[in-house]
Formats: C-alpha cells, sequence, structure tokens
C-alpha cells in the first residue's frame, strides 16, 4: 500500500541482507545508545557473575583448594565468554541491552553474524570492557566512524540501530499523455529486483544530472521492455515509460487485491 511520510521500522534478521546484494545502508549505533546497553549488560552481567559465583562456590567449599580455583575460573569463562557467546549467537547479534535500546551486531557486509563472530567480540570485550573498565572500548568507539570497539574490529562486526525513522517516497504517477496506452497494454508483472531497480531510479531521477538520468533510464526501460506489449509511444522518454509502467503495475494489482478481498468476503458471508 502507497504511503508516505515518516515511519518507523524495525528491521528483523531477514531484512539484512548479505554482501553479495546488500538492501539497506544500516545506521550504525549512536555512541551513546551503545553505552547505555553496554551499561544493561553489565549490570546483568554482574548479577550474573555473583549468582554462577555463589553456586559453584558452595559446591567448591565441601572439597579442597584446587577444585575452588577450577570454580573460580569456570565462573569467569561461563560469564564473560559462554554466556555472552551463546547468547548473541541465538539471537543473531543481540544482547539483553542491545534488545532492550533496539540494536543489533551485524557483520560489516550488514549479514548476521556467526559463532565465531560473537566469541570473538566477546573474548576481546572480557579485555576491554571489563578488565579495563571499558575505556579502551569508550575511545576506540568514538574515534570510529560507525561506532567499533576493538572487538567488532577484530570480528568485522558492527552495531547498527534496528527501529529506524524510514521516509516513504511518494508513489510514481502514471504520465497522462501515456493514460491511454497504459490502459491496453499488456503488462506482465517485473522481477523483483528489476522493479525495485525502476523505483528507486524514479525517485533519484530528479536529483540525477540529465545524461545520467537518460542514460540509466534508458538501460531501465530496454529491460522493462520485455515484459510490456505493445511498446509506449515513438519518442516516449525513458522516466515517463517506466513511470507509466510502474504506476499501471500498482494500478492493477491494487485492483486485483479488491477483487480477490471482495471474492473472499462474498464466500465467507454465503456460508
Amino acid at each position: 500500500m502507497p504511503a508516505s511520510g515518516p515511519a518507523f521500522a524495525s528491521l528483523t534478521a531477514d531484512d539484512h541482507v548479505t554482501g553479495e546484494a546488500v538492501a539497506l545502508d544500516l545506521p550504525p549505533a549512536s555512541l551513546g545508545s551503545r553505552i547505555g546497553s553496554g551499561l544493561i549488560d553489565a549490570v546483568v552481567t554482574v548479577v550474573l557473575l555473583v549468582v554462577v559465583f555463589l553456586t559453584f562456590g558452595i559446591a567448591a567449599l565441601r572439597s579442597d583448594g584446587a577444585l575452588a580455583h577450577v570454580a573460580l575460573v569456570g565462573t569467569l569463562v561461563t560469564v564473560f565468554l559462554v554466556v555472552p557467546t551463546t547468547v548473541e549467537t541465538l539471537t543473531r547479534g543481540r544482547s539483553l541491552g542491545k534488545l532492550a535500546c533496539g540494536l543489533r551486531t551485524v557483520r560489516d557486509d550488514a549479514g548476521p553474524i556467526s559463532f565465531q563472530h560473537a566469541f570473538v567480540r566477546a573474548l576481546i570485550g572480557f579485555v576491554e570492557i571489563y578488565a579495563f573498565s571499558g575505556a579502551p572500548a569508550f575511545f576506540c568507539a568514538m574515534l570510529s566512524a560507525r561506532g567499533q570497539r576493538f572487538g567488532d574490529h577484530a570480528a568485522g562486526t558492527y552495531v547498527v540501530r534496528e527501529r529506524v525513522r524510514l521516509r516513504l517516497a511518494a508513489p510514481a504517477l502514471l504520465p497522462a499523455h501515456l493514460a491511454g496506452w497504459a490502459r491496453g497494454a499488456d503488462m506482465a508483472s517485473l522481477p523483483t529486483g528489476l522493479a525495485l531497480a525502476v523505483r528507486q531510479y524514479l525517485g533519484r531521477a530528479a536529483s540525477l544530472d540529465p545524461a545520467t538520468r537518460h542514460d540509466l533510464g534508458s538501460r531501465l526501460a530496454a529491460e522493462v521492455g520485455a515484459y510490456v506489449a505493445p511498446p509506449p509511444p515513438a519518442g516516449t522518454a525513458p522516466q515517463d515509460f517506466l513511470a507509466a509502467v510502474i504506476a499501471s503495475r500498482r494500478e492493477r494489482d491494487s485492483a486485483r487485491l479488491a477483487r480477490e478481498d471482495a471474492m473472499r468476503t462474498r464466500l465467507v458471508g454465503g456460508r
């Protein structure tokens, strides 16, 4: 459904497209939001540390000092390495702090992180966040264009905002001089990638220089022409042709959906 104006959208794991076809320029998280999520994670970690230490400690009190030392090491490994790695792997880049602040860790190419990425971030995070009170992580993120700490640089990741403000462009309008041709033309559905490219072109056409606009429009029009018959009137500008196809397809799809909805209503009402 066409819409315009600001809107909020939440990006899911499926929205993060890999480097072969990056669909979104994901906005990096601000330093403030990263500090906020980090503080939440730190509080949760301290609480978990106390709980696990008491659990292991009580069990170790009944044995010798060697087992108590093993219990201490096991507590540190579990709390600072195993738990954060497991959580970020299973949630595809979220910790409790990131979930609360609407953040997610992704790869440098915007794809979802794996166990290896989460493990490297947790391993280096123990040193830069907990061993040195977060100072290295803070200054590294402050100097990085995408707010990356040392763990992010080593793992090849960065943190993005999941909830971003979107401003949807107005839908393309059907040029009046092509209305008659569009009503009688046979237009097949365009492949998703081609339709997206045409919409992006129409949305940016006004900001392109004339030569680039005509060259890019001509190439797209040649591809779209394979799905349209008969071709538009001679002398039609590529931009007008593309706008006519997109607008006509939108109108036809809307009409088809309305017919299907009316059919469902009649069938349900007839029971």
